[in-house]
Protein backbone atom coordinates (compact mmCIF):
# COMPACT_ATOMS: atom_id res chain seq x y z
CA UNK A 1 0.00 0.00 0.00
CA UNK A 2 1.62 3.54 -1.10
CA UNK A 3 0.62 6.27 1.75
CA UNK A 4 0.32 9.73 0.50
CA UNK A 5 0.98 12.75 2.52
CA UNK A 6 -1.91 13.54 4.20
CA UNK A 7 -1.93 17.59 4.95
CA UNK A 8 0.46 20.07 3.30
CA UNK A 9 3.13 20.78 6.11
CA UNK A 10 3.37 20.82 9.56
CA UNK A 11 3.03 25.02 10.02
CA UNK A 12 -0.48 24.62 8.52
CA UNK A 13 -1.05 21.66 11.00
CA UNK A 14 -0.37 23.87 13.76
CA UNK A 15 -2.38 26.76 12.36
CA UNK A 16 -5.31 24.67 11.80
CA UNK A 17 -4.94 23.63 15.69
CA UNK A 18 -4.60 27.00 16.87
CA UNK A 19 -1.04 26.20 17.89
CA UNK A 20 1.01 27.65 15.29
CA UNK A 21 1.42 31.51 17.38
CA UNK A 22 2.63 30.00 20.39
CA UNK A 23 4.63 27.60 18.83
CA UNK A 24 6.35 30.45 16.88
CA UNK A 25 6.63 32.54 20.30
CA UNK A 26 8.16 29.92 22.18
CA UNK A 27 10.75 29.32 19.04
CA UNK A 28 11.80 32.83 19.28
CA UNK A 29 12.20 32.91 23.02
CA UNK A 30 14.44 30.30 22.84
CA UNK A 31 16.46 31.19 20.50
CA UNK A 32 17.09 34.82 22.20
CA UNK A 33 17.74 32.70 25.80
CA UNK A 34 20.48 30.76 23.42
CA UNK A 35 21.91 33.39 21.68
CA UNK A 36 22.44 35.51 25.63
CA UNK A 37 23.34 32.51 27.02
CA UNK A 38 26.49 31.91 24.06
CA UNK A 39 27.70 35.49 24.52
CA UNK A 40 27.80 35.45 28.57
CA UNK A 41 29.59 32.22 28.22
CA UNK A 42 31.86 34.23 25.08
CA UNK A 43 32.49 36.50 27.30
CA UNK A 44 32.69 34.37 31.11
CA UNK A 45 30.06 36.24 32.60
CA UNK A 46 28.47 34.40 35.29
CA UNK A 47 24.70 34.97 36.12
CA UNK A 48 24.97 37.12 39.32
CA UNK A 49 27.43 39.80 36.79
CA UNK A 50 25.05 39.71 34.04
CA UNK A 51 21.84 40.57 36.51
CA UNK A 52 23.97 43.20 38.21
CA UNK A 53 24.94 44.46 34.65
CA UNK A 54 21.10 44.76 33.58
CA UNK A 55 19.96 45.84 37.28
CA UNK A 56 18.30 43.71 37.74
CA UNK A 57 18.01 40.36 40.31
CA UNK A 58 19.20 37.03 39.56
CA UNK A 59 15.49 35.49 39.19
CA UNK A 60 14.85 37.56 36.38
CA UNK A 61 17.80 36.54 34.71
CA UNK A 62 16.79 32.77 35.28
CA UNK A 63 13.64 33.28 33.44
CA UNK A 64 15.11 35.11 30.62
CA UNK A 65 17.53 32.08 30.17
CA UNK A 66 14.71 30.07 30.84
CA UNK A 67 13.70 28.79 27.38
CA UNK A 68 10.39 27.44 28.38
CA UNK A 69 9.28 30.73 29.82
CA UNK A 70 7.89 33.04 27.68
CA UNK A 71 7.03 36.06 30.07
CA UNK A 72 9.99 37.82 29.87
CA UNK A 73 9.26 41.44 28.45
CA UNK A 74 10.83 43.49 25.49
CA UNK A 75 12.51 46.13 28.49
CA UNK A 76 14.65 42.81 29.99
CA UNK A 77 15.46 41.97 26.42
CA UNK A 78 16.74 45.33 25.76
CA UNK A 79 18.60 45.44 29.12
CA UNK A 80 20.28 42.39 28.43
CA UNK A 81 21.04 43.09 24.93
CA UNK A 82 22.57 46.44 26.39
CA UNK A 83 24.68 44.37 29.15
CA UNK A 84 26.03 42.08 26.57
CA UNK A 85 27.01 45.53 24.06
CA UNK A 86 24.67 44.36 21.98
CA UNK A 87 21.08 46.17 19.95
CA UNK A 88 17.84 44.28 20.30
CA UNK A 89 16.07 44.29 17.00
CA UNK A 90 12.24 43.73 16.34
CA UNK A 91 10.71 43.38 13.85
CA UNK A 92 7.20 42.94 12.13
CA UNK A 93 7.56 40.08 9.48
Amino acid sequence: MNKQHIGSNFDEFLQEEDLLDAAQATAVKRVIAFQIAQEMKRRRLTKSEMASRMKTSPAVLDRLLDPGNRSVTISTLERAASALGKKLKVELA
